[in-house]
């Protein structure tokens, strides 16, 4: 058995590792044995030598077992002396081989990581793909485990540094793997520091256009993603959609136009809630972990000006300047010149070039620099000359620029681009009118009177500012409700789920019953889409905003609604400007205020008498109380759910209670965001034309539904003799020619000249 363990090394192998001290000479035995090996194999290196290969990795599966010997540690330094000196030399698969005994000597913890990495880099001048991959694969999992347990920082500040100084080496694969390394180490978590992002982007400006892209790509290429939506964030919607239920029962009405109105808050609160439970998929915290995000952008927009680099390296190019533009707020002057060159319909991706447009905008660039991209869009894109489709996402590219900066557009452009509302095709139609959407939610002044709506009591709160001014309050709006004591389940009870939500639904309606109230609640949620999916949908919000932009009809006093609006905001600037004798609703606020002096319990009110009292407060009103309460206790759960209600209530609440229009309120427009999304520029409300595979399955499917082409009385009997019809059929032509003959004579004057014409059309066509 002896004599067989020294060539059957796998066996060996095993029962050394079982005991190692009792096979310590055939391991010494086979050690003597590499040594010749080796000797012999420098003289060829060339060459594959398999018995080399066995034995170098038998060392390497028992090394861990003899720890204390000194040739036993000089092992891994032998094979990697052989790697650098012969590395390109030798044989693929021997070379292979050493480097998967250098990884498992390294995974026992008998090799130091830096050694081994720096070797993987020197293999890499190797003209072998397979070897290259491998390379890669081993240093990101050699990382990936040293932070496994625990952050090693000063390993990983060793680390970064030589991978920064190998993003300078002259040997383009060398930099493009180290590259691939960090920006797969940041994906993974490893290393999601300032450090290795700021490294990262060092290579945006690199020479060679491959690593360039590379880096660029990391920053602007994380687009694909879902929404995650969480089931706590979707059990929160229909509980915010019963808080919001009751806030429209302000004063009587009918039950149809109570049931509209309650309709109206529910799709307020759903839609409140989205935005605030909306996580967006992309990864754009690589970008703001940028250390001179000025700096990068005007190298990067240099090579973009200086290189004669491809059409879609230059798109990557804009893109990440745009973005970082747009999310640090930088100022680049010649950036907004250079797009406008690319704005024309015929040009090649003009959509996303579009897209950088209005990325690039934020609330800090001068007018002045963006009223020229503004015109260009209007000019080259928003023409009767092209298609519907151009000018409906020139007129989207438009909203999405003054989303970001509403002082880019002046008032004639405004009032051309709202001009086309009525217009035939329902795209073009469509993106005016959230155009006009826009600006009566940021900037009404700017729109004509007659298309800026009906003011609402969240927009009469909010102010327009000017360019460059910021204000900062020192209150939540909405927080003026919490000086009203009500029922905090009024506010936090569920909505249609089990048996609680029907038992608390009963009660209110028994206390409705009591009150005399004949209100109705509508027990199933609504559900809203933050885009119209239906035809019917859109047709119906296009005839109500008609009635809204364009209707000037009298209210049953006969005063306009132009008129009563002016005098309401006549009166509430005379309001503001005196110092009224305190109401007998500031009483009522104080009295709140002072409870605790007071020795009466205040009263407890019901949800729909709070928000009532808060809508009879003006602006002023509302952001006194509001400070006052914020200045004097922490807030609740409890207290924000009141707070999402009345701010849901004040966005469909006609401002000083007016009469309620038909218009069904639009949902707002979203905040401001990092990136504008290609589809907000695409967004063209036609239907798409199927392709042939699409139109010949649909075919297919309604040949097979129908029925046969005839008659479809049939026949009563089907073994009946035939009728003289179908017997003529069979007759030959010299029995029925006498009939032809004679249905030509019966023929009318129009018939006779029809064939006239195509005879004398034939012979003309012969003739030539």
């Amino acid at each position: 058995m002896a004599s067989k363990l020294i060539t059957n090394l796998p066996h060996l192998q095993n029962f050394i590792k079982r005991d190692p001290e009792s096979y310590r000479e055939e391991f010494e035995s086979q050690f003597v044995y590499y040594v010749d090996a080796l000797e012999i194999f420098k003289l060829s290196p060339s060459n594959k030598d398999f018995k080399f290969y066995e034995l170098v990795m038998f060392l390497a599966q028992v090394a861990q077992c003899y720890p204390d010997d000194e040739e036993v540690l000089e092992f891994p330094n032998e094979i990697v002396s052989l790697l650098r000196t012969q590395g390109p030399v030798l044989h693929p698969e021997t070379r292979m081989g050493l480097l998967k005994a250098l990884i498992l000597l390294r995974n026992k913890n008998l090799l130091p990581p830096m050694l081994l990495i720096d070797v993987c880099f020197d293999l890499l001048r190797c003209q072998d793909k397979s070897l290259r991959k491998l390379l890669q694969l081993h240093i990101i999992t050699d990382i990936k485990n040293i932070n496994s347990k625990s952050k090693n920082m000063v390993l990983n500040r060793e680390l970064q540094d030589f991978l920064s100084k190998k993003l300078l080496d002259n040997h383009a694969v060398a930099v493009k793997t180290a590259l691939d390394v960090m920006i797969e180490l940041y994906r993974k978590g490893v290393w999601r520091d300032k450090r290795n992002v700021n490294i990262i982007a060092s290579a945006c400006y690199s020479k060679v256009a491959k690593i360039m892209v590379t880096a660029i790509k990391f920053f602007v290429g994380n687009d694909e993603g879902e929404m995650e939506d969480s089931s706590d964030s979707e059990e929160e919607e229909h509980v915010n959609v019963k808080k919001a239920m009751l806030a429209i029962r302000v004063k009587k009405n009918s039950k149809k136009k109570e049931r509209l109105n309650m309709e109206k808050v529910k799709k307020a609160a759903i839609d409140n809630n989205k935005k605030k439970n909306q996580k967006l998929s992309f990864d754009f915290s690589a970008l703001h972990l940028i250390h001179d995000p000025q700096t990068i952008a005007e190298k990067i927009f240099k090579i973009f000006n200086k290189r004669n680099e491809r059409f879609e390296v230059k798109l990557l190019m804009m893109n990440m300047v745009s973005r970082l533009i747009g999310i640090h707020q930088l100022y680049l002057s010649n950036f907004y010149p250079t797009l406008q060159r690319y704005l024309f319909p015929h040009q090649r991706e003009v959509t996303k070039v579009m897209t950088y447009a209005a990325q690039a905008a934020h609330a800090l660039v001068p007018p002045d620099d963006l009223h020229p991209v503004l015109r260009s869009l209007a000019d080259n894109f928003v023409t009767e000359r092209y298609s519907c489709e151009v000018m409906s996402m020139g007129l989207n590219a438009i909203r999405e620029l003054c989303n970001r900066n509403i002082h880019a557009m002046d008032e004639d452009l405004l009032q051309d681009l709202v001009g086309y509302r009525n217009h035939r095709d329902k795209g073009v139609y469509m993106a005016s009118r959230s155009l006009m959407t826009l600006f009566r939610q940021k900037n009404p002044e700017l729109l004509e009177r007659k298309t800026r709506g009906v003011p609402t009591e969240l927009l009469k709160e909010g102010e327009v500012l000017q360019f460059g001014e910021n204000t900062a309050k020192n209150f939540i709006p909405g927080a003026e409700i919490l000086v009203f004591k009500t029922k905090a389940e009024d506010f936090m009870k569920d909505d249609g789920f089990g048996s609680d939500s029907n038992c608390s639904e009963d009660e209110e309606m028994e206390e409705g019953e009591e009150n005399g109230d004949k209100d109705t609640v509508l027990d199933e949620p609504v559900e809203v889409n933050s885009t119209i999916t239906s035809q019917e949908d859109e047709e119906s919000e296009s005839e109500e905003y008609d009635s809204d932009c364009d209707g000037d009809g009298e209210n049953d006093d006969g005063e306009t609604d132009d008129d009563n609006e002016k005098e309401n905001t006549d009166n509430d600037e005379q309001k503001a400007q005196e110092q009224p004798v305190p109401s007998k609703t500031n009483k009522e606020l104080k009295k709140f205020i002072n409870e605790d002096k007071s020795s009466e319990p205040p009263k407890i009110m019901k949800k729909k008498e709070a928000i009532s009292e808060v809508m009879k407060m003006t602006p002023t009103e509302r952001a006194t109380v509001a400070s006052d309460i914020m200045s004097s206790r922490f807030l609740t759960d409890e207290d924000f759910a009141r707070i999402d209600a009345v701010q849901a209530a004040k966005q469909v609440e006609r401002f000083k209670n007016k009469k309620s229009s038909k218009r069904k309120r639009e949902a707002e427009l979203g905040e401001d965001r990092d990136v504008v999304p290609l589809s907000s520029i695409e967004m063209i409300y036609k239907k798409r034309r199927h392709d042939k595979a699409a139109r010949m399955k649909t075919t297919l499917e309604v040949r097979q539904s129908r029925q046969k082409y005839g008659s479809t009385k049939g026949r009563m009997n089907p073994h009946a003799s035939t009728t003289n019809r179908e017997k003529s059929k069979a007759k030959i032509f010299d029995m029925m020619k006498h009939k032809m003959r004679s249905s030509k004579q019966k023929s009318t004057f129009q018939e006779k000249q029809s064939r006239l014409k195509l005879s004398m059309l034939r012979q003309l066509k012969n003739s030539y």
